[in-house]
């Protein structure tokens, strides 16, 4: 079928069959509180994923938008704390101009000594954690010391149902937070002489330069923006779960780009979309999710993300190498 030509429908087919086998196995992956937990992991790991996408579009790869992400967050709350301010909307401003600063940063370095993304990135993210720690302590703040409003935001829910057990559980409203995020990026990539920019930088960068694409605009644009999202998300996170931790985001690393692949995008450049990456998301996340369910062991859920990786970038490859032979 001409459908199944299009990468997102065959994802979207795969997912409902996954979602299908799952709920035969364990009928619990069907309840309201579950799938409404599943709705909310998506949204962190979600943007920070469509900043990796601009990333991973343009040919390169970022290993420092968790780092970035725990920055953003612990330096935002540990300065409201300090002021004894209380509110939202600057301290996401600041954290995002923060995550865009440190995104500048790698920009930077890549555009300025034609370094590889991934040199650069592991770099800095080591960078980025050693001066938190080491210049801010590595003290959790705890929700008795949170922020109250920024504590508000994140426990805002657009509805509300008692769930078999007689809990009553919420789909948080930062999903609307996250498929506003989507829609920006796609109007951006798909809609902007920026995001055509991207698409065929990465495709081939010195046909790219040859045709007039501002190399350097580009590269700042895209790792600027995956600062910014990943700042972003960061204090997202810290409104959600109502704590600042230091070291959070370890590893994410591997979750994050996994969806990424998952969703369609390929690690040569110049190929993914946003609905890929968010069915991408929502995939990793969904089976993550199951695996806990079925009371499977962490160690064995890494051994299963780095599987979906190999086996997703084989497709990828062998994908890329078919449309060219």
């Amino acid at each position: 079928m001409k459908i199944f030509q299009s990468t997102e429908a065959v994802i979207a087919a795969v997912l409902i069959l996954v979602m299908l086998a799952i709920g035969f196995i364990n009928p619990a992956f069907w309840g309201v509180d579950n799938l409404f937990s599943l709705a909310k992991s998506n949204v962190v790991i979600g943007i920070m994923a469509l900043g990796v996408l601009l990333v991973m579009i343009a040919g390169g790869i970022d290993v420092s938008f968790p780092a970035i992400a725990a920055a953003a967050l612990y330096i935002t709350v540990r300065t409201m704390v300090a002021i004894g301010y209380d509110g939202v909307v600057l301290p996401f401003i600041g954290a995002c101009v923060l995550g865009i600063l440190l995104g500048a940063f790698n920009a930077f370095i890549i555009e300025r000594f034609k370094m590889i993304p991934l040199i650069v990135t592991l770099g800095t993210a080591s960078i980025i954690r050693g001066l938190v720690l080491g210049l801010l302590g590595t003290s959790i703040v705890n929700i008795n010391k949170m922020p109250k409003e920024l504590i508000a935001f994140g426990k805002v829910d657009l509805v509300s149902v008692t769930a078999a057990n007689g809990a009553t559980v919420g789909l948080t409203a930062m999903v609307l937070v996250y498929l506003g995020v989507a829609v920006v990026m796609h109007l951006i990539l798909r809609h902007t002489m920026i995001g055509r920019s991207i698409y065929a930088y990465g495709g081939d960068a010195e046909s790219a330069r040859r045709a007039g694409v501002n190399i350097r605009k580009t590269i700042f644009f895209v790792y600027c923006t995956a600062g910014l999202l990943a700042g972003f998300a960061g204090l997202l996170q810290a409104s959600m779960i109502w704590q600042a931790n230091p070291r959070d985001f370890v590893g994410w690393e591997l979750d994050v780009i996994a969806a990424v692949v998952l969703g369609g995008a390929s690690i040569f450049g110049g190929r993914g979309s946003v609905l890929g990456t968010m069915l991408g998301v929502f995939t990793l996340v969904m089976i993550k999710n199951s695996l806990i369910l079925m009371k499977v062991d962490t160690t064995w859920q890494r051994v299963v993300v780095g599987a979906i990786i190999i086996i997703a970038t084989a497709i990828t490859a062998w994908r890329d190498r078919k449309k060219l032979a």
